[in-house]
């Protein structure tokens, strides 16, 4: 007889039970799997009309740079160690920072052409921050035109390279930095742009560049260089060497560091609290002492728009001010996330353990380098490859001092008039933020720009809450990709461009190659704004033919002062 559900036994309930969550986990499984697959056909699909089109090309080409004055720096791009692909024309050595015939000091750069004939007149700068970091690691990790991301076993061709839109020049700089060669012998800003100016005139020369347009980038501690830079060739006032045309940096310092660190901690902490994941009692002593060093009023006066008309207040410093220690909030929080999460990265909050491995050595929280891996650029044969000076140190990040004495001495270029300077001169300054990076926040950037006159106000007006669109594309392989759609927000007003982007960490262009890459077009003047709805301009193909965003032209993703709240 067969029984009845009534008379099974609890011992025969729970296998059956368990059997049955079994089969709705492989059913979800299933589900993801069909998701993928899904998506995995149109990125086949893109991929296939893709592979009808020109791609943007790296191989070598006959080019104006190739001359005789610049035999010695080329670099022959299909013997690269550990690359198995041509990474086409470039130049690479080191040129001094003076034209006096005895000057030591040199500057280490790698140069490559592009193809695009839309960057016949120009060249575009790239800078790691620091201070004291090479821009070999921008190149590698970043924006390149080969990369060999963290954790990945070899490099791979970057599709998002910006060498796919303008000549690039990366450049280890100050004096001190990865192959650069002498003393180090500076100590504000403004010594290390005339220095720079000092190196750019030796490479113009060297390459006959002359007239062309300059546009300088950079990240992180590069928000000091590039404005302070900048500056000083407008202030040359000579366009034959320093035609500048416009500047972007992402994840800046330029402002007060209490500002753009301390006083937006909770709020940043309160929005993040699923990644944090900090107790409630430290997050309450968090909020009070907040409340304390005048941190929650501070933000609720200043990070608004339009902002009060009148220079901010300063705010006690916790590391140089004694009475002021317990506002150290940044610190402590740090502190409190390596407890949770012993792998927290201050660079993109959303990595946990293990560490993934870097060719670049180890700097900062979230690198590794296994025993007995060799950093890349320490190795000879690739030091000889790139023209380096075989048997050097190299570090991504020098031990030594880079400015001499107590450190650099400069204020931030938002709080002198640096950085309205070049924006007034240019009107074309970009600024970007990813929303993962906690060493230098959105909010942080946003109020140091709320305390910034340029153009006749302070301040942004409205918050930049228009749509950022990422166009959709083809992938070229796996090993570099990119999201594409709505990757964030932005804004522009009086010659600047604000822009966030919300899975960004430090690194931008790194993280978010594709919203990276956007940025460089409209610096460019490639396309008309961030929320341009259509393809890359060295990808045409109909990838974005018929999508919109509904009121592009207006409407706006919203956010409150303190960052916690996104609205449609």
């Amino acid at each position: 007889m067969k029984p009845s559900f009534a008379l099974l036994s609890a011992a025969l309930l729970l296998p059956f039970a368990a059997a049955k969550q079994g089969r709705s986990a492989l059913h979800a499984f299933q589900r993801a799997d069909k998701v993928k697959e899904a998506f995995n056909e149109k990125l086949s699909a893109r991929a296939a009309a893709a592979a009808r089109l020109e791609q943007p090309s790296l191989r070598k080409r006959a080019s104006p740079f190739a001359t005789n004055a610049t035999q010695k720096f080329a670099v022959d791009g299909t013997k690269i160690p550990d690359v198995d692909f041509d990474i086409g024309e470039s130049y690479a050595g080191l040129l001094p920072i003076s034209d006096n015939a005895n000057e030591t000091r040199k500057l280490y750069f790698w140069f490559f052409p592009s193809t695009n004939p839309n960057a016949t007149d120009e060249i575009t700068i790239w800078f790691n921050g620091g201070p004291g970091c090479s821009s070999l690691s921008g190149l590698l990790t970043e924006n390149g035109p080969f990369t060999w991301e963290a954790g990945t076993y070899a490099p791979v061709q970057n599709p998002y390279t910006w060498v796919n839109l303008t000549n690039m020049l990366w450049v280890e700089q100050p004096v001190g930095v990865g192959f650069s060669q002498g003393t180090p012998d500076i100590s504000n800003e403004l010594e290390l742009a005339k220095e720079f100016a000092g190196f750019y005139k030796s490479f113009v020369d060297t390459f006959d560049a002359h007239n062309s347009k300059v546009y300088i980038t950079g990240e992180s501690y590069a928000g000091f260089y590039v404005p302070y830079v900048a500056n000083e060739f407008l202030n040359r006032n000579d366009t034959d060497y320093y035609n500048l045309a416009g500047i972007a940096i992402n994840d800046p310092i330029i402002g007060d560091e209490v500002l753009q660190q301390e006083v937006i901690v909770p709020q940043y902490v309160d929005f993040w609290s699923n990644l944090f994941f900090l107790n409630e009692t430290f997050t309450k002593d968090i909020k009070d002492r907040a409340e304390k060093c005048n941190y929650t009023s501070y933000l609720e006066t200043y990070l608004t728009f339009p902002p009060p008309q009148e220079s901010f207040p300063t705010l006690p410093d916790p590391y140089l001010d004694e009475s002021a220690a317990a506002c150290d909030l940044w610190d402590d929080v740090y502190a409190a996330a390596l407890e949770v999460n012993p792998c927290f990265n201050i660079y993109h909050i959303t990595e946990t353990c293990p560490h993934p491995y870097s060719v670049l050595g180890i700097v900062n929280s979230g690198d590794y380098k296994p025993p007995g891996l060799e950093v890349y650029f320490n190795r000879t044969d690739v030091q000889a490859a790139i023209n380096a000076p075989v048997g050097t140190d190299w570090a991504q990040c020098t031990d030594i001092n880079v400015f001499v004495g107590q450190g650099d001495q400069s204020p931030g270029p938002a709080l002198d008039g640096t950085l309205q300077n070049v924006i007034e001169r240019t009107n074309n300054v970009i600024i970007g933020s990813g929303n993962l990076d906690y060493i230098l926040s959105t909010n942080g950037t946003l109020l140091a720009l709320q305390n910034l006159t340029w153009n006749g106000a302070q301040g942004l007006q409205e918050y930049p809450g228009k749509p950022f669109f990422s166009p959709y594309h083809p992938e070229y392989n796996g090993g570099s990709v990119s999201g594409a759609g709505l990757l964030g927000s932005w804004g522009s007003e009086r010659g600047l461009t604000f822009y966030q982007t919300q899975l960004a960490g430090h690194e931008l262009p790194g993280y978010t190659p594709g919203a990276g890459y956007r940025s460089i077009e409209l610096l460019l003047g490639r396309i008309s704004s961030l929320g341009e709805v259509s393809d890359f301009t060295t990808q045409p193909g109909g990838y974005n033919d018929g999508i919109t965003i509904a009121g592009n032209s207006s409407a706006t993703l919203k956010r409150d002062a303190t960052g916690t709240e996104w609205n449609a």
